[in-house]
């Protein structure tokens, strides 16, 4: 009977202090909503004129009262981005959300790099094991990202277009235009039956002469993996089949990269700017390689000018025979002769 007793009686405590527990966080998660909705009204109401009216001024970063004008917040944080962008391609082009897509990559840098280095993010050491499973990362990676006979093409066909432009120090703009000319040409079946070097090659000196910054051939074909005549017949097939419009070379853009070859003074190269110009006022210049007149035109110039160049240095510099030099050197000079009121100031004749 006393057990009995004893077991209501403790069931009835517990009961009684369940019932407290329950009561007491009830009016705890009360006192936290009533403090709550307190602090959002506060936040939410003018406290000059009690208007719930607030118009946010991003630009500005303040919160102002529309009824009474009065500035309720200033200085808040901008979580947006530090530039700003007046058109949709201009917002496109300073997003920095991912990586800029290119043409210079066969996937156009879509995909996943990882990197060469074994070293975690904090510069230490990979173990042989996380070595070995790296390496094996890398091998699938790469499966992955040239899955077909297309994309393998396409990826030795760019990685080739990057390393002659960068012995030949040619710019961004003339890689990219270089690498929308093969897939051009890809795209359009011309590779079958030719080298991927060969078609390459010709996209590159295309691209070259299109953002007027030539090369000769001489030159392109020194740093490339094909003989002259099988890019030359390249190019002359890609230029024709995907109808480029390529101007004919002007000989005055290549003095400027050869007078700072042979290191003259700027008198000089103006002077050589001057006597071609004047070539072709007189239609000298037609028919004959804008690389050999730019050669005789800084070789005259330096003759007018009273510098010391010899027609070996200059020969050495631009790839051109000392021949050719002297024959499109007279005929500079005869034209100089003809029409500029300096005509014959200077002129001496290297046997």
């Amino acid at each position: 009977m006393s057990d009995a007793l004893h077991a209501r009686t403790r069931d009835s405590t517990e009961e009684q202090e369940r019932t407290w527990r329950d009561h007491d966080a009830d009016r705890s998660e009360a006192t936290k909503r009533s403090e709550s909705t307190e602090s959002e009204d506060e936040t939410l109401q003018c406290p000059e004129c009690g208007s719930a009216d607030l118009v946010t001024d991003e630009e500005r970063g303040e919160t102002v009262c529309a009824d009474c004008g009065l500035v309720v917040d200033e200085d808040s944080i901008d979580r947006g981005p530090e530039w700003r962008a007046f058109d949709s391609a201009e917002r496109d082009k300073k997003s920095r959300v991912g990586a800029p897509t290119t043409n210079l990559m066969h996937d156009k840098g879509l995909s996943t790099n990882i990197g060469w280095q074994n070293k975690d993010a904090y510069g230490n050491s990979l173990s042989s094991n996380q070595r070995q499973k790296m390496q094996r990362l890398r091998t699938w990676n790469e499966r992955f990202r040239t899955r077909d006979s297309k994309e393998r093409n396409l990826k030795q066909a760019l990685g080739e277009i990057d390393r002659m432009a960068s012995a030949l120090g040619l710019p961004e703009n003339v890689r990219e235009t270089a690498s929308v000319i093969y897939r051009r040409a890809l795209d359009e079946d011309l590779l079958p039956g030719r080298s991927i070097e060969g078609i390459a090659t010709a996209a590159l000196h295309a691209a070259a002469r299109m953002a007027q910054v030539p090369r000769s051939i001489d030159e392109v074909a020194r740093v490339s993996r094909v003989e002259e005549d099988e890019f030359e017949r390249a190019y002359r097939y890609v230029v024709r089949e995907l109808s480029l419009e390529i101007q004919p070379a002007d000989p005055t853009e290549y003095v400027p990269r050869f007078a700072s070859d042979l290191e003259i003074p700027k008198e000089t190269e103006r002077t050589a700017n001057e006597l071609l110009e004047n070539a072709k006022r007189e239609n000298v210049h037609s028919g004959k390689s804008p690389v050999g007149l730019a050669a005789a035109a800084l070789y005259a110039a330096a003759q007018l000018t009273n510098e010391e160049l010899t027609q070996a240095d200059v020969s050495d510099v631009t790839d051109i025979s000392e021949v050719t030099i002297r024959n499109r050197y007279q005929e500079l000079l005869e034209a100089w002769d003809l029409d500029s009121p300096y005509g014959g100031r200077g002129r001496t004749a290297e046997a």
